[in-house]
């Protein structure tokens, strides 16, 4: 089995769209990036990345490259999902956190987790998404950003 872990900040603007776990929620602030910028999905996409020792997400969809520009996250963490079958590897489980002040994300959770397991191939029951605020304290807090975590494990096929 391998193990990888990674956090994701994306920063909170006005006329952006806020898209978690591939859902969109509604907002006054969305979050800035070249993709939809979907920091939940990122840290899940480059914690399977570094479990599998490839480097992270700027190396396999730099935000040069034009064909990433907009596009959803959920179609990078199925690129990634099949970077990980081609080397003989499958989602054990993951544990992902989401940091943000509001909206509530309960209401989406389990929206997230299917979109995350589709993406990958792999069973809801696999995949945790959990959310907490930033209580006022800190850029979470203050509503600058959204920071996104997660820790993978990865089980070789038999």
């Amino acid at each position: 089995m391998r193990i990888g872990q990674s956090s994701d900040i994306h920063r909170l603007v006005v006329g952006r769209k806020l898209i978690l776990g591939g859902v969109e929620i509604e907002s006054d602030l969305g979050l800035l990036g070249h993709s939809d910028a979907d920091a939940l999905v990122h840290s899940i996409a480059e914690a399977i990345l570094g479990a599998l020792a490839l480097g992270d997400l700027g190396k396999h969809f730099p935000d040069t490259d034009p064909k990433w520009a907009g596009v959803s996250s959920l179609l990078i963490l199925e690129a990634v999902g099949e970077m990980m079958k081609e080397r003989g590897y499958h989602i054990g489980n993951i544990d992902s956190l989401v940091l943000i002040e509001k909206p509530k994300m309960a209401p989406h959770i389990e929206e997230m987790r299917a979109n995350i397991a589709i993406a990958l191939h792999t069973d809801v029951e696999k995949v945790s998404v959990k959310a907490t605020r930033g209580e006022g304290i800190g850029f979470v807090g203050r509503r600058e950003g959204v920071l996104a975590q997660a820790v993978v494990l990865l089980e070789e096929e038999r």
